[in-house]
């Protein structure tokens, strides 16, 4: 229980801290310059603690339910700003607004170090003297590059810049052949200003490449041209039209956040060099804790997390909670001064009206039946949030042999195809294989959050097994499991017949069993059955390899019972790959080890 001798011998240091539930779950994390002083703040000493019934009614509701409180000591506020963000990620508590989106988007660069540069594309902004980036692009980055090098004469491959003679490229007459010194410093210096042109400004790219599709339409080469109708389009979308003209050159990082009451959006406008580079969105569900001022402070703090800020003026329609201490934290990034401004006049303000402007577009194209429909599956399972991101997971394996792991994600009304991922797993059951795949998912909760939802293709068995994992870390998010199950062999014939297979939902709230024709329980089926077919793909594909590597060790003698022995003992043909001679030993004689050793080298 939370006492008046706990809060009052918190530490009087900057720091996180976090309210728990009697099960543990973090309901709350939050910051503050001074621990004791924050805390404090909550409550009320006489006649007896209570909450300070002039905070927010969400706030009042979950120091109610608060049991426990925790605290982590840094050395400083902006430390405390990134790890309440982090923890915000990982632990998804059920009182702070949750805005998910952590991509960190990719960027184009140019090392002026090299005798003859090349662009290349890159997620991770390193300073350097020499080296500029342009960015961020959120799509379109590779299309755009592409266009570049099949424009301008440049070195085409990374790998070509030390090569001493000329390749196909030079033949192709898309390449000048520096490693031959058929071009000059000088003059390829004057054909990357005229493709550093096109970067900055697309519409050069566009027009070049329009000439090209009508030339090769012309000649009736039409797959080429619709190649590069699609790689048009694509640098297209980089480019937000509007009638604002940025005549200064200025560069802004402009963000804006709306809401509608059902959904909410967050806009970014990237301005560089007084052009608009590229833009982004997303989408987010969870309101019932939206606070506008809380929102923009955690967009931003997520955003830069990966990131170094290229720009030092921040644009937003409304200040963010915290503002000087996110201002601190991006300026250590930048190594220069950045700030924040909430413009009320002029062009940045037009700038700011333009962001919200189109988050009002995208509130309105948005489609809102996904949202309702998984907003009843939220009311039926009593689930903590509206699954926006869902987790689905499933193994496959043939009698214990080559089990793998397959975890697929829906996110915003999609299938999130970049976060699909499998595991090779070492148990052989399927209770122990659940376990192992979803410990492994929450060892990558740091560089990847969990989502709103975990779905596993199971019975309650194996949906306990993830909330007893997902406790142990403190982290609080739902869990349902689907199993397909059979009808009661005791039950009459004639019902038996109707009913056939029919699919279970377990959760929190115990089982039940829907109509087949339920487009919850048809919505559920649809990710299950992804995950499952993902999964048997995985499985088959291992499985393939593991036969060739079978057919291999048997062709240099190592028998069926050695085998066996060997892949009970390491778990799987990678792991025996990577054994030392000394663990080798544990199970095979001298002349076998010698045999895997060389089965090691190729």
């Amino acid at each position: 229980m939370i006492t008046k001798e706990i809060v009052k011998s918190l530490p009087s240091h900057s720091g996180v801290y976090k309210y728990l539930d009697e099960n543990g779950l973090v309901l709350y994390v939050g910051k503050a310059n001074n621990l004791k002083n924050r805390v404090k703040s909550y409550w009320r000493f006489t006649p007896k603690l209570h909450p300070n019934p002039t905070l927010p009614l969400r706030i009042q509701k979950m120091l109610k339910e608060a049991k426990r409180v925790e605290f982590i000591v840094v050395d400083s506020p902006v430390d405390a700003l990134i790890l309440e963000n982090s923890l915000i990620k990982q632990l998804k508590p059920k009182y702070n607004i949750l805005l998910r989106d952590d991509k960190t988007y990719p960027y184009i660069y140019l090392d002026l170090n090299d005798d003859f540069p090349r662009f290349e594309i890159t997620r991770q902004v390193i300073e350097k003297k020499g080296v500029h980036y342009w960015g961020p692009f959120p799509n379109g980055s590779k299309a755009l590059l592409d266009a570049i090098y099949s424009t301008f004469t440049l070195v085409q491959k990374k790998g070509l810049k030390n090569q001493k003679s000329a390749c196909l490229f030079f033949q192709m007459k898309r390449c000048l052949a520096p490693c031959e010194e058929r071009v000059s410093k000088e003059d390829y210096k004057t054909i990357l200003n005229q493709a550093l042109e096109a970067i900055k400004n697309p519409t050069i790219l566009i027009e070049k490449l329009n000439q090209r599709m009508q030339k090769l339409a012309q000649k009736e080469r039409f797959e080429e041209a619709i190649k590069l109708r699609e790689q048009i389009n694509q640098i297209q979308k980089l480019q937000l039209h509007s009638d604002l003209d940025i005549a200064k050159s200025e560069s802004f990082d402009i963000f804006a956040i709306k809401e509608d009451g059902q959904k909410g959006v967050v806009f970014r406008l990237f301005i560089r060099d007084g052009r608009v580079i590229s833009s982004s969105y997303s989408i987010f569900r969870d309101l019932k804790n939206f606070q506008a001022k809380d929102a923009y402070k955690q967009e931003i703090i997520s955003f830069y997390s990966n990131q170094i800020p290229l720009v030092k003026t921040i644009l937003t329609p409304q200040k963010p909670s915290d503002q000087s201490q996110i201002e601190e934290f991006l300026s250590q990034k930048l190594e220069q001064r950045v700030k924040i401004l909430i413009p009320k006049r002029g062009l940045k303000a037009k700038l700011v009206e333009l962001a919200l402007k189109n988050c009002d577009e995208i509130l309105k194209k948005s489609t809102n039946y996904n949202l309702v429909l998984q907003e009843d599956l939220a009311k039926l399972l009593n689930l903590k949030r509206v699954p926006n991101r869902v987790e689905v997971f499933d193994n496959s394996h043939l009698f214990g042999q080559a089990p793998v792991g397959a975890m697929v994600v829906w996110e915003s009304g999609r299938w999130e195809k970049s976060s699909f991922r499998r595991f090779n797993l070492k148990f052989k059951d399927e209770y122990h294989q659940m376990r192992e795949l979803l410990e492994r998912r929450v060892d990558n909760f740091i560089s990847s959050p969990p989502p709103d939802l975990w779905l596993i293709d199971g019975g309650e068995n194996l949906r306990l097994i993830a909330k007893e994992i997902l406790k142990g870390e403190g982290v609080n998010i739902d869990v349902v499991a689907i199993s397909k199950e059979r009808p009661d062999p005791k039950s009459n014939r004639v019902n038996r017949a109707k009913g056939g297979a029919f699919d279970k939902i377990y959760f929190d709230g115990g089982e039940l069993r829907l109509s087949k024709s339920d487009k919850r329980l048809l919505w559920l089926q649809k990710l299950r059955d992804k995950v499952h077919s993902f999964a048997l793909a995985s499985h088959r594909k291992k499985r393939i390899k593991e036969s060739l590597e079978v057919e291999l060790l048997t062709k240099k003698g190592i028998g069926e019972a050695t085998l066996l022995k060997l892949l009970s003992y390491f778990g799987s043909f990678e792991t025996i790959k990577k054994a030392s001679k000394d663990e080798l030993k544990k199970v095979v004689g001298e002349r076998l080890i010698e045999v895997l050793m060389e089965y090691q080298k190729e």
